[in-house]
């Protein structure tokens, strides 16, 4: 990665820890992209926004049915949970705790509001990642 753009990369990073959009996570993801893999950090980066596009609506269509599922609701959501642990995104985790929870007490409304949080705090972190993404399909990073 050119030094400008290193540079540029950090500096979003670091916005992104401020504003609690990731974790210590990340910072370990970083460690593992050496020079064998200049674009780990893209890749992952890259199938996080995907999967969780991916996992996102399919909770929104399980809610939108007039008998909820919510055992797999939590299933989708717990995925999500681990996808996001794993790469740092550290508020679309711990909006994923709070929509379990939901899912525990069968609150569709809890579902619902749980689902919008959580879509707002992923969109968030992918869109960081490439500023001149939609809140749709195809986020991810430009590193």
């Amino acid at each position: 990665m050119a030094a400008p753009m290193l540079n540029q990369f950090n500096t979003l990073v670091a916005n992104m820890f401020a504003a609690g959009l990731l974790d210590d996570q990340f910072q370990e993801l970083q460690m593992l992209q050496e020079g064998s893999a200049p674009d780990f950090i893209d890749k992952v980066v890259t199938l996080f926004c995907e999967d969780g596009e991916r996992i996102i609506g399919e909770i929104a269509k399980l809610l939108d049915k007039p008998c909820v599922d919510y055992y797999k609701v939590s299933r989708f959501v717990l995925e999500l949970k681990g996808s996001s642990a794993c790469i740092g995104a550290q508020r679309v985790k711990n909006s994923c705790i709070q929509f379990h929870q939901c899912c525990q007490e069968k609150s569709r409304d809890g579902c619902l509001n749980s689902l919008d949080s959580v879509r707002n705090d992923f969109y968030d972190v992918c869109s960081m990642f490439n500023p001149h993404a939609s809140a749709g399909p195809s986020l991810h990073p430009k590193l």
